[in-house]
Formats: structure tokens, C-alpha cells, sequence
């Protein structure tokens, strides 16, 4: 019998007729079954006299390190004794994460490695405990525990719920133990840029050309930080801007003119991919431009706000901004297209431009 691990599972060739079971020569009782379309991981082992499956999930989504952890306890519970009733345990907070990460209407990659990352830093303790095992106290104290940033606690913890209402549509668990939780009130700052002038001094006066454009781009168009760190040039079209995935879960358009194009002409040629590329960023892309006084998202709000003030309606604003409509219609029906679109936005750069008090290039 083979050790099942990672590579074991993805070279394993896919049956042409039946299943093929290949059991771990380490944890006793783990199996993958190999089908013709699917690799499925189990846990089986005779209790009682009876022969005892529980599905652990299919692969890739389920790892093998993730398979075996999930078999190892569910070795450890039956083994209490055969004359026990068997419980099929909730997920590990691993498994739990994982199975919600696979959804495939699931938002951004982005959103994916953060969540893994602020579980890994600061929830690595829970990750192979059963979700029934996490208790309010735990929730509570872990919470408390980061009171220093509160944002983050909040955040944290309510990706924690998230989790486990998803585990809780096919498993038997009671209410979230974020219940007992007392959140942190979180004041938006909402921030606007109201000097551009010294906006456009403090911007000229960075050192790296590369973060100056990206300030611009943000500030002319409203996009979010990530949104512009990771453009890629093949969807900066002449007359549009197209994200294939944003923060809602959905690709989106921008109109754009003869001056987006202008703000990113110092960087054309530096990359063929990656239009704010970082040759020491292992993702290829800056992911930590130069701090100046305003952050990224009051430049997001400096647009909206602009456009307000210069006349554009505020349902405009928000298409402008891909933000989703409170109404149904709005969701479902109004589909504006991007000459639609264009007037406004360009009504929106040219007071940008005249608040500044300069066209000329910073």
C-alpha cells in the first residue's frame, strides 16, 4: 500500500470504468477512491462488526494533509470503544475553511489568501480541532486578545463565523460560539483628500515613478488598492479598463479616456504582464506602495465625493464605483453601458483636474 500524500493523490491516473481504492500504508482506515471523473477521500473501519464510511470530501479541495488529520481523529473518536453509538464528528476548523473556500461563487483569490493567512496567524491553534470543540469562551478571549487592533478582531472572527455557518449547512452543529462575542465599535475614518494641490506636491515628491502613477490611476478612476496593484496591461483597453474579478464577485468595466491612458504612459514597457510590476515582490506586482498622508481608499472616496459634488447622481456614482444596487432592478435589470457611463466619468476627471490647478503631469 502506498503512503497517500499530495503527490501520490494528484498522479494517480483516473479510471476508465469503475473505482480503483487505494488505501494509506500510515493512517489505517484513510482511502481514496478513484473514479473516472472524481478522487474522493474516506474513512472506513469495521466497528462492531459492521463496516463503518464517512466521505471526508474530494480532492484537491480536500488536501491530503488535510485528509489525514481529518481520518487521524476520526481513528481517535471511534477508537473510544466499539460498543460507543457512533458520532460522526464536525470538520476540523482546516477542513471547515477549506470545504467554504471551494465554493465555486466564492469571491476573489484575493479574499481566499487573506483568509488563510488570518487563520494561519491567528487562529493556526484551532485549525485541527473539530468545530465543536471551539467554545464562546474561546471565541470570546480570542477576541479580547486582539483588542489592540480592533478592525482586525472584528474581521477575524466574523471570517470565523462565516466558516462555521457554512460547515453548519451539512453538519449537525449548534449556533455559532461568535454569538456571545460583544464587537468592537468600528468608526470609518472616511477620510477625503481636500487640499489636491498638496495632494499633487506630496504625490510629485515620491521617489519611486511607479507609486506616483499609481496614485494618480486610483484618484482618476476610484478603483480599490488591490484592484489596481494587481492590473494586468492585457485588460487596459483603449477605451475601457476591464477587472476580471473584484471585491463583489464579479468582473467589471471602467470607461476611460485619453488622460488614464496619459497617467499610465510612464509605465508602459516596464512589464508585459503587470502594469505596477516589482521585480522583488514574489507575486510580481507591488503589493505595498509608498505611504503618503492619505491612504489609498480616501483616494476612492476624494472620487465619489467629487462626483457628487459636480452633479452626478448618485446611482451613476455607484455604477461608476461597482458597487451593488440596493434594488432589484438595479441588480437584475439596469445594465448601463459604458457611453452610458463615459460622460459622467469624464465630468468627474475634469474636476479632479481643476481642483488640482494643473493638467501637467506630476
Amino acid at each position: 500500500m502506498p503512503k497517500l500524500t499530495e503527490t501520490f493523490a494528484r498522479k494517480v491516473p483516473q479510471t476508465k470504468s469503475g473505482t480503483d481504492k487505494h488505501w494509506d500504508s500510515e493512517v489505517r482506515g484513510l482511502v481514496l477512491f478513484v473514479g473516472k471523473k472524481a478522487k474522493t477521500w474516506y474513512y472506513q473501519k469495521d466497528v462492531g462488526g459492521q463496516t463503518r464510511r464517512v466521505l471526508i470530501g474530494r480532492y484537491p479541495v480536500i488536501t491530503a494533509e488535510v485528509a489525514r488529520q481529518t481520518a487521524l481523529g476520526f481513528a481517535l473518536e471511534w477508537g473510544r470503544g466499539a460498543g460507543k453509538k457512533i458520532q460522526i464528528g464536525a470538520p476540523s476548523l482546516q477542513v471547515a475553511m477549506e470545504a467554504y473556500l471551494a465554493r465555486p461563487k466564492l469571491r476573489s483569490d484575493t479574499h481566499k489568501l487573506t483568509m488563510r493567512q488570518q487563520f494561519e496567524l491567528h487562529l493556526k491553534d484551532w485549525l485541527r480541532l473539530p468545530l465543536d470543540e471551539i467554545t464562546k469562551s474561546m471565541v470570546v478571549e480570542r477576541h479580547r486578545s486582539l483588542a489592540a487592533t480592533p478592525s482586525t478582531a472584528n474581521h477575524l472572527l466574523k471570517y470565523f463565523r462565516t466558516v462555521w455557518n457554512h460547515a453548519r449547512r451539512v453538519h449537525d452543529l449548534a449556533e455559532s460560539p461568535t454569538m456571545a462575542i460583544e464587537w468592537y465599535d468600528e468608526q470609518p475614518k472616511g477620510a477625503v483628500i481636500e487640499d489636491l494641490k498638496e495632494w499633487r506636491r506630496e504625490v510629485g515628491n515620491l521617489h519611486n515613478p511607479i507609486h506616483k502613477v499609481f496614485y494618480e490611476l486610483i484618484l482618476f478612476t476610484g478603483f480599490r488598492k488591490t484592484e489596481a496593484l494587481t492590473l494586468e496591461w492585457k485588460n487596459v483597453r483603449e477605451d475601457h479598463i476591464h477587472l476580471p474579478m473584484t471585491k463583489n464577485g464579479r468582473s467589471f468595466d471602467f470607461p476611460i479616456s485619453q488622460l488614464h491612458h496619459e497617467i499610465l504612459a510612464p509605465v508602459r514597457g516596464l512589464s508585459r504582464q503587470w502594469v505596477f510590476p516589482s521585480p522583488k515582490s514574489f507575486t510580481g506586482y507591488i503589493t505595498g506602495p509608498e505611504k503618503i498622508t492619505w491612504s489609498p481608499h480616501a483616494h476612492r472616496r476624494t472620487f465619489a465625493t467629487i462626483a457628487m459634488e459636480a452633479g452626478i447622481l448618485e446611482e451613476v456614482v455607484g455604477r461608476l464605483l461597482n458597487h451593488t444596487p440596493l434594488s432589484i432592478t438595479g441588480q437584475r435589470y439596469v445594465k448601463p453601458s459604458l457611453d452610458a457611463l463615459r460622460p459622467s466619468m469624464e465630468t468627474i476627471c475634469r474636476e479632479i483636474q481643476d481642483r488640482i490647478g494643473s493638467v501637467e503631469k506630476i
